[in-house]
């Protein structure tokens, strides 16, 4: 018997004040800039409107972490963790729909950066590299139509 496909959803929401790892938080306004409350400390590499949010999977964090790395929900920076899609299909170009209003698109992977290499047993942050482990990169996306998100709300491929 097969089992139903998990309806994709907003798992978590993180932000900070910059820096990692971003802390939880159960909703958020998303503006053209990314999230209210969130700062990035190196605006060189983050941030901007084609970097405004970054976007990681649940299930990838949680293959990671039965590989032995102390990865959790928020620690490699990303603003939204997202369970339940084929992360291995999103890819630059890609517009989601994050609950019924918010949309945004996938405009690139991320390059990862030393302030993560804790997340990895040795260090090595290119255990998420796209250019080394294809489809294991989180993702950059500029925001299409701001509005409020809150965790739980579904994640659409439009």
């Amino acid at each position: 018997m097969t089992q139903p496909t998990p309806v994709p959803r907003i798992f978590q929401i993180n932000t900070s004040l910059g820096g990692v790892p971003k802390l939880a938080r159960q909703r958020a306004q998303v503006t053209f800039d990314g999230l209210d409350e969130d700062r990035q400390q190196n605006l060189k590499h983050h941030g901007g409107p084609d970097r405004a949010l970054c976007l990681y999977s649940l299930e990838r964090i949680l293959a990671l972490q039965a590989e032995g790395h102390p990865i959790f929900p928020g620690a490699a920076g990303e603003n939204l963790t997202i369970s339940g899609l084929p992360w291995e299909e999103i890819e630059p170009g890609q517009r989601l729909r994050l609950g019924d209003e918010v949309e945004i698109e996938v405009v690139s992977y991320t390059v990862p950066c030393a302030t993560i290499k804790g997340c990895f047993d040795g260090g090595n942050a290119n255990r998420i590299s796209q250019k080394h482990h294809p489809g294991w990169s989180r993702v950059y996306a500029r925001v299409v139509r701001p509005g409020p998100i809150a965790v739980g709300m579904k994640v659409t491929r439009i």
